[in-house]
């Protein structure tokens, strides 16, 4: 009777060891489906960010080829397709070839040169100006241009000769002489490392073809984008700009405003009623290694560029582009406050025209020094980007108040943002 009692519990028992490890055998199946499945999820997840790197490696590649391919020498005929006003100051002009080829690719932030016949000038007037939209848009160019107006403090003087000229006197259909997109101030596309864009005024223009570039490449690349303006009549593209900032997570937006008007300030949307600053970056950004791209007027970019340095941000984290003469200046160069300090004198000697100056610190650029002592070079941007006063060095060597935005050839200088080491001698 008790051998017929047990035999069941023993039963009972077996059966609960044998469901133990079936349901022990059913975990470790689950679990080595389940780390199959992330392993293979993770792959997947690998395989598509190197596919998405190689598309992205290969756009690039097709258009570098695409810009050579592409590109022209000298001047080529471009014609007006579309003149749109954005402000009370400012109009997008949107070009396209006269010939009907296509245009090459550019590098966000790049600029073209155009070359204008005004009526009562002697001579074609040379001027830079940055492309305003990214290089996906293969059709056509634009540039967004402000026109200058008379000083508010110099009532006398006249208001900007090219500006006013492309405002007022040129329409859709009208023929210009354009040269190939240049500049060494450019974010590179393919690159994902996080950056900040800073802007003010229309010094934007090289900087929304970076933030349109970066937005339309889907990349998650980090992105700051600070806006200096003066009050929000000035708030140029303001509904392009913020369609960017909500459509994507990775760009964060403000624009700063120096003398907000009614309604202009809205810290929630990142509309804020200060200048833009570093101190205000120490405020936001979580740290300092950042790529640093600046263009604006020259108070903001001194500022701008000797306060990033004081935060310990390196010299090649910090680019910025040239905007208007002389905008971001060096001191003299060691070696010639050296010389001056000795009492040394240093002497330019401009051979074409057989003068030989004494040039001082404060004589500002070789330009400036050479028009001050009646002797003519010509220029054009007056900021070291279009090459037109390019003058051939004889004898010695010289520095840059900024950096070119263009090659220079070994033996010739941009006289515009160039200054002496020492002695020099010019073909001028």
């Amino acid at each position: 009777m008790m051998g017929s009692m047990w035999l069941p519990l023993v039963q009972y028992a077996a059966v609960a060891i044998v469901v133990a490890a079936l349901v022990q055998v059913v975990l470790m199946v689950v679990s080595s489906f389940q780390r199959y499945a992330g392993e293979r999820a993770q792959r997947r997840l690998a395989l598509s960010d190197l596919a998405y790197r190689a598309e992205r490696a290969l756009a690039q590649a097709r258009s570098e080829r695409e810009r050579v391919e592409l590109s022209w020498n000298g001047f080529r005929k471009f014609e007006i397709q579309r003149k749109v006003r954005e402000t009370k100051d400012i109009r997008s002009f949107y070009l396209v070839p006269h010939d009907g080829k296509p245009v090459p690719p550019f590098m966000p932030g790049q600029y073209l040169t155009f070359q204008l016949r005004i009526p009562n000038e002697t001579k074609p007037v040379i001027r830079c100006y940055s492309l305003s939209d990214s290089p996906s848009h293969t059709d056509h160019y634009r540039v967004s241009i402000k026109k200058v107006r008379q000083p508010l403090d110099a009532p006398d003087a006249p208001p900007g000769l090219v500006s006013s000229f492309l405002h007022e006197k040129l329409d859709v259909g009208d023929i210009l002489d354009v040269k190939a997109p240049s500049g060494h101030f450019y974010l590179d596309p393919v690159k994902e490392t996080p950056v900040v864009l800073i802007a003010g005024g229309i010094g934007v223009t090289p900087v929304l073809s970076m933030l349109n570039a970066i937005c339309e490449s889907n990349t998650k690349r980090e992105t700051w984008f600070f806006l200096g303006l003066r009050n929000g009549d000035d708030y140029f593209m303001r509904d392009h700009f913020e369609r960017l900032g909500g459509e994507n997570e990775n760009v964060r937006l403000y624009v700063c405003f120096s003398k907000p008007g009614e309604g202009d300030v809205d810290e929630s949307r990142g509309l804020l009623a200060e200048v833009a600053s570093v101190d205000l970056l120490k405020r936001l950004l979580p740290a300092n290694n950042y790529d640093f791209y600046i263009c604006g007027p020259p108070p903001m970019m001194n500022s701008m560029t000797s306060d990033l340095k004081a935060w310990g941000v390196p010299d090649e984290r910090v680019h910025f582009e040239a905007f208007g003469p002389a905008t971001v200046k060096r001191s003299a160069p060691a070696e010639a406050k050296a010389n001056q300090a000795a009492g040394a004198e240093i002497r330019v000697t401009f051979a074409r025209s057989g003068k030989i100056c004494e040039w001082q610190p404060e004589s500002g650029s070789l330009l400036d020094f050479a028009e001050a002592n009646g002797v003519n070079i010509e220029f054009g941007c007056r900021a070291g980007n279009c090459g037109t006063c390019i003058t051939a060095v004889k004898d010695g060597e010289v520095d840059y108040m900024g950096n070119p935005g263009m090659s220079v050839e070994q033996g010739s200088c941009l006289t515009c943002i160039a200054i002496p080491k020492s002695a020099l001698t010019l073909d001028a």
